[in-house]
């Protein structure tokens, strides 16, 4: 396993805990960001490209828990592991049935913090199951980062492979183009006014030359759907 890469987010109100595991992950080689609440947390969760989180369960805005039942809903099979000052029976029990894979106790060894994340993400690996929409012949495979129209490869750049994961795992679902910008697009310096429409024509030029039907549907005022079924 590379630790480069993996894309692991921390959700962490204390600074001086966020600091510290940010820098020990970094020297280790993997790519971290981080969010101090719970709200942002969630947002910066719904990115496909991160494959971890590291979730406070005392949190501003929304707690841990709530944050945790969320992504089970939007992203069921990311790893969660959670942490928490209060390591009681009740806590534990709380964050596991919120859907967390694990937890850990504050304060806490760095070395075991490392172990149990290696653990969750080759537990993840081996079982991560592929994206796929419109009868199964459009696949996206989150490990290679590849996606296929039934045999044959699609050429996406990194950032509309992001925007294409993010309209398959939201499927069906109208996102306005705020919520598309705060998930896909990593720095705030490249949110142009019409940036997302801009990426929508790419995609569906490089969906529709290789057969795929028309899949991205424009939602007048608010953004934009993404039908399975088309």
């Amino acid at each position: 396993m590379n630790p480069a890469d993996h894309h692991i987010l921390i959700v962490e109100d204390e600074e001086g805990v966020a600091s510290f595991v940010s820098q020990g992950l970094r020297e280790e080689g993997y790519r971290i960001s981080w969010a101090a609440d719970g709200e942002k947390g969630l947002h910066a969760a719904l990115d496909p490209e991160v494959d971890l989180v590291l979730l406070d369960l005392r949190l501003p805005f929304m707690n841990g828990v709530d944050v945790a039942r969320s992504l089970r809903i939007h992203r069921p099979f990311i790893p969660i592991l959670m942490l928490t000052a209060m390591d009681t029976v009740e806590d534990r029990v709380t964050g596991l049935r919120a859907g967390a894979d694990d937890y850990l106790g504050k304060p806490f060894e760095f070395d075991e913090l490392l172990a149990r994340i290696e653990a969750l993400l080759r537990r993840r690996r081996s079982s991560l199951p592929s994206l796929s929409a419109v009868d199964g012949r459009l696949r996206i495979d989150p490990v290679s980062r590849s996606v296929m129209w039934d045999a044959g490869d699609i050429e996406l750049t990194r950032l509309e492979y992001r925007l294409l994961s993010f309209f398959v795992a939201r499927q069906e679902e109208t996102l306005s183009r705020d919520e598309i910008l705060e998930v896909v697009w990593e720095s705030a310096a490249d949110r142009e006014s019409n940036v997302v429409d801009v990426y929508v024509r790419y995609l569906r030029k490089k969906l529709e030359d290789v057969g795929c039907p028309p899949v991205l549907e424009s939602v007048r005022g608010v953004g934009y759907r993404f039908h399975a079924d088309a």
